[in-house]
């Protein structure tokens, strides 16, 4: 029987998928690297141990997994029933034991894989409701799931790092950032910021040169310096030209 492969004809979305299951690969090995105990240990998330990181992430593959299905059937149903079971759900699956846990992240990513594997170009067009209430296509759960793997695989502090990231996910980490605090804060609350990576051409202008307050500061780095910064993972490798205190980032998610 010759192997099933992804219903989609789409260039993009078959490019996307091959970045979150390469994203899914590199979590998987990172988590895979760390003895059963080390998983008590803290992450990089605060207040989180490695532990609700890897709940996270798994019970995150799940709720896509909802939005999927209802893209399939037309049945609405919601990542989350609310925030609250949310958290509720995460500090649960945190106290399985090592393998119990294991097995949920491995799994659910298999059954979000599957679902999305099996949805036709039509459905990934379908609108859906993220957590945050915001209506999307079913297409952008591929970016959500790519996200979140990618980055909570540094999060596990098990030597994962922005600099093993591709470079075309780099960039996309750091627009969806840049853009995430121009929808949330306004051309008004946006910090007067300019990205300088050092490896790219292009500068990256955080509010609008017309709008922005006098005493815009620019900060210099690499591109995945400046996206571990504005993600909130730290200011390692980043500068302020001229000496000074690299601000903290406004939130992101």
């Amino acid at each position: 029987m010759p192997a099933r492969t992804d219903r989609t004809t789409d260039p993009e979305l078959r490019a996307g998928l091959l970045l979150a299951r390469r994203g899914q690969a590199y979590f998987s090995r990172k988590l895979n690297e760390l003895p059963g105990p080390r998983l008590d240990a803290p992450s990089l998330v605060t207040g989180w141990t490695r532990r609700h990181v890897v709940a996270h992430v798994g019970l995150n593959a799940r709720a896509l997994t909802r939005l999927t299905e209802w893209a399939a059937t037309g049945v609405e149903t919601p990542m989350y029933a609310s925030p609250t079971e949310r958290d509720e759900e995460i500090e649960l699956a945190a106290t399985l034991p090592a393998r119990a846990l294991r097995n949920l992240s491995a799994h659910a990513a298999v059954h979000l894989d599957v679902e999305w594997r099996d949805l036709p170009d039509e459905a990934w067009r379908a609108p859906v409701r993220t957590a945050l209430g915001r209506v999307v296509p079913a297409s952008e759960t591929v970016w959500m799931r790519t996200r979140e793997v990618w980055v909570h695989a540094v999060d596990l502090d098990n030597g994962g790092s922005f600099d093993d990231f591709p470079a075309e996910l780099v960039d996309a980490l750091l627009a969806d950032v840049v853009g995430a605090w121009r929808r949330r804060l306004g051309p008004d609350g946006v910090p007067p910021l300019v990205l300088e990576p050092t490896d790219r051409e292009q500068a990256v202008q955080v509010a609008d040169p017309g709008t922005a307050p006098a005493g815009t500061v620019t900060l210099r780095g690499t591109a995945a310096d400046l996206t571990r910064w504005a993600t909130g993972r730290g200011s390692a490798g980043v500068l302020v030209p001229g000496g000074g205190s690299v601000p903290s980032p406004p939130r992101w998610l």
